[in-house]
C-alpha cells in the first residue's frame, strides 16, 4: 500500500533536533530524504551519552530520528558540492534545513536561488526566531525558547522555581510543526501547482502549543502561575499524591469521577463532611483532604491503585519510567515500537505517533553510516564512477 508521501522527494539540510524530528516524521510516512551532512558528520552523530555509538557516529538519539533517510555528505565550501545541490533541487519536491537565516542564501542555495530552478519547490527554513524581526539573527535553543515562549514560566512548583520539562519540548514541538507545514505546501501544491517558502519559528511554534495559556490572559487578564503537578482544571484530585512505594497522580476533575475515587479509597465518608460538599470549598480545605487521600493511598503500592482505581472510574497513572513504558501492555498490543536490522544488530526504535487504516507511517531502514547512500544518489544525477571517484579525490564528497 502506498504510504501518502510516497515520490515526494525532500533534500534535508537540517541537524541536531528540531529539524531531523521533522524530516523523519515525513520519513516515516513515505517521503524519499536524503539527509545532507558535512563531510565531517553533524554533531548530534556523536553526543556524549554512549560512547560506543558516539564513536561509531550513530549516537542514540540521532538513530531515533533519521531512519529511512538516504545518506549523502558534501564539503558546502566545494563549488562543485554546490552544483550537486542544484541539480539536486531541481528534482526535489522540498528542501528542509534549520541554519541561522541567510546561511543558505550565502551559499547561493538559498529559496530565491532554488526556486528559479524549480519552481514548485517548497523551502521549510526552521530557526529560533524566524527569518524576520529584530531577534531573526539569534541562535534558538532548547532550552533558551523553553524560557522565552512562556512555557518554564507555567512549569515547577512555586517554592523551587521554574523548571524546564524533561525533554527537549521546543525542538519535537517545532520539528512537528515544520513536518505540518510542508504537509499542508504539498496539498496546496496539488490545486495551485505552485511552490513556496516556509518560516517556521521554534518560539512561535512553541508559542502556538500554549494558546488556551495565551487566551486565559488576553481574554481574561488571568495570568499563569507555577502549579507543581496540578491539572489546568486546578481541581484539588486532579494531582500528584503519595502511595506507599512512590506516586500516583490522580485525574479526577468531576463528581462521578471523584465519588469513585473516595468510595474505592475506603472513604465515602468525606460525602457527608461539610468541609468538601463541592469543589469551591475541596480547594478552601485543599490540605485536609490531601491528607486523607495520601493517608488511604499509602497502604497499597501506586501501580495496585492505579489498577483498581481506573477500574473504578477514578482515572489515575503512577509513574512509569521509559524502561517500562515502552513495555507497557497497550504500547506492545498496538506494535508501537518499530525493530530495524542494523549492521550492529536489531535495533528498536520509536515511529509515528498514529497509526493509519493503511499507508501509515513504518520504519523500513535504519539510519545508514555516513555517506553511505552517496555514489547511489550521484549516480541518479547523472555522475558516472569515474566523476565520482574525482569528487571523492577533491574531497568534495
Amino acid at each position: 500500500m502506498s504510504r501518502p508521501f510516497s515520490g515526494v522527494r525532500i533534500l534535508d539540510f537540517t541537524q541536531v533536533l528540531a529539524g531531523p524530528y521533522g524530516s523523519y516524521q515525513l520519513a516515516l510516512l513515505g517521503a524519499d530524504v536524503i539527509k545532507v551532512e558535512r563531510t565531517e558528520g553533524e554533531d548530534m552523530r556523536r553526543t556524549p551519552l554512549s560512547r560506543e555509538w558516539a564513536d561509531r557516529g550513530m549516537a542514540p538519539s540521532w538513530l531515533a530520528i533519521n531512519g529511512n533517510k538516504r545518506s549523502l555528505t558534501l564539503d558546502f565550501r566545494k563549488a562543485a558540492a554546490i552544483e550537486i545541490i542544484r541539480k539536486l533541487a531541481a528534482k526535489a519536491d522540498v528542501v528542509m534545513e534549520n541554519f541561522r537565516g541567510g546561511v543558505m542564501d550565502r551559499l547561493g542555495v538559498g529559496y530565491k536561488a532554488l526556486s528559479e530552478i524549480n519552481r514548485k519547490l517548497i523551502y521549510c527554513a526552521i530557526s529560533g526566531f524566524g527569518q524576520t524581526g529584530p531577534y531573526s539573527h539569534e541562535a534558538g535553543y532548547d532550552g533558551k525558547i523553553q524560557a522565552l515562549s512562556g512555557i518554564m514560566s507555567i512549569t515547577g512548583h512555586p517554592e523551587m522555581g521554574p523548571t524546564r520539562a524533561g525533554f527537549a519540548v521546543c525542538d519535537v514541538l517545532s520539528g512537528m510543526t515544520a513536518a505540518f507545514a510542508v504537509s499542508s505546501a504539498l496539498y496546496q501544491r496539488t490545486h495551485t501547482n505552485k511552490g513556496q517558502f516556509i518560516d517556521v519559528s521554534m518560539l512561535e511554534a512553541s508559542l502556538a502549543f500554549l494558546s488556551t495559556q495565551v487566551a486565559d490572559f488576553t481574554v481574561a487578564g488571568h495570568r499563569q502561575e507555577q502549579f507543581g503537578n496540578q491539572a489546568i482544571s486546578r481541581k484539588v484530585t486532579a494531582n500528584l499524591f503519595r502511595a506507599k512505594d512512590s506516586y500516583l497522580l490522580l485525574a479526577v476533575n468531576d463528581e462521578k469521577q471523584y465519588r469513585a475515587l473516595m468510595t474505592t479509597l475506603g472513604r465515602a465518608d468525606v460525602f457527608d463532611d461539610p468541609r468538601f460538599g463541592d469543589w469551591f470549598l475541596r480547594k478552601e480545605n485543599e490540605q485536609a483532604l490531601r491528607e486523607i487521600i495520601e493517608a488511604a493511598l499509602t497502604k497499597q503500592d501506586a501501580k495496585a491503585w492505579e489498577k483498581e482505581l481506573n477500574a473504578a472510574g477514578a482515572p489515575s497513572a503512577s509513574i512509569w519510567t521509559i524502561e517500562e513504558v515502552i513495555a507497557h501492555p497497550q504500547i506492545v498490543a498496538r506494535e508501537v515500537m518499530q525493530s530495524v536490522q542494523t549492521q550492529y544488530g536489531m535495533l528498536r526504535l520509536m515511529g509515528s505517533g498514529f497509526q493509519m487504516a493503511h499507508g501509515g507511517g513504518h520504519l523500513d531502514t535504519a539510519p545508514l553510516e555516513l555517506g553511505a547512500d552517496t555514489d547511489m544518489i550521484l549516480a541518479e544525477l547523472g555522475y558516472d564512477k569515474a566523476a565520482i571517484a574525482a569528487l571523492r579525490a577533491e574531497e568534495v564528497i
